[in-house]
């Protein structure tokens, strides 16, 4: 049997193994798709939920969820671009930066259930924040960082050094040339991890339940005030995410209509976290479009 046989035998396996890859992920977005999608109406997606008594909804939950994303994106993204640069840009190839290397991929590959008994241990008991969405931030900002620290790494290793060559002689500094020159170049990758990582810290319930905790009380919207308790915006507040009320709503089974709940809530988060991907697809190729005709 001759090479090109070979070659042709070696890649009709590997397009059946893709191919069944791709559809056992198909059937089970459709079979999630299907059984929620009848469930999800506007009264479902803004009412609050119930507890012993049937037709709640997930409007604080998805609130919540929400919020606390936008919290954690605030708090990681700007350590992680920091990070980014002074891996990528500034330090020096030693033991000190294959040590932080190292405690970035042992960080990244912890299991979230580990990440929040931390959050518990730290944020919830040590530093007095309780059940709150401040906590549930801080453990998803762990549970993060890495990721978005390789990702910004990579983006910025993948601008050709002749460019930095070429800010440093035009008379910038080594900052500006970060700033003005490497990072608008690598923009799309790092917009589309961002966007990825987001889509991620979405679905987390694991973290969420020992650090933001299992409840969702009732949200005064009128109130925007940050300090009081009922404030939407109140970040030291129990916050039952999504994720976090679908996990509850299985375990506990109080609810008569748990598996209509059930259906409509997982089908809304694999929405919600398709979009994302969806998102970070459509910004990468949009900015790299920008990019490349304006150079």
């Amino acid at each position: 049997m001759n090479a090109k046989r070979w070659d042709k035998i070696a890649t009709g396996v590997l397009y059946t193994i893709s191919g069944i890859i791709v559809a056992i992920l198909a059937a089970l977005l459709l079979f999630i798709l299907v059984r929620g999608l009848p469930h999800i109406s506007w009264h479902f997606l803004t009412s609050p939920s119930k507890s012993y008594e049937a037709g709640g909804g997930i409007g604080i939950q998805l609130f919540n969820s929400f919020y606390l994303l936008i919290i954690t994106m605030l708090i990681s993204v700007p350590l992680s671009i920091g990070a980014g640069i002074y891996l990528a840009e500034y330090a020096k190839d030693n033991w000190v930066t294959n040590l932080i290397r190292t405690s970035i991929e042992i960080l990244s590959s912890l299991p979230s259930v580990v990440v929040g008994l931390f959050g518990f241990l730290v944020f919830v008991l040590q530093a007095g924040f309780g059940f709150s969405i401040l906590s549930g931030a801080l453990a998803l900002t762990f549970f993060n960082l890495p990721l978005l620290t390789r990702n910004v790494e990579e983006a910025l290793k993948t601008v050709p050094f002749m460019q930095r060559e070429a800010g440093l002689a035009l008379g910038l500094s080594r900052w500006e040339t970060v700033t003005r020159v490497i990072i608008p170049e690598c923009l799309p990758g790092i917009l589309t991890g961002i966007i990825l990582g987001a889509g991620r810290i979405f679905g987390e319930a694991a973290a969420l339940i020992y650090t933001s905790g299992q409840s969702a009380p009732a949200l005064d919207f009128t109130n925007w005030n940050p300090m009081d308790i009922q404030s939407p915006l109140n970040i030291f507040r129990q916050a039952e995410t999504l994720a976090v009320h679908i996990w509850k709503i299985n375990s506990e089974g109080n609810l008569p209509d748990s598996l209509a709940v059930s259906a409509g809530s997982s089908a809304v988060l694999i929405i919600a976290v398709l979009l994302f991907n969806f998102l970070a697809r459509y910004v990468g190729k949009k900015l790299y479009k920008k990019m490349t005709s304006a150079s």
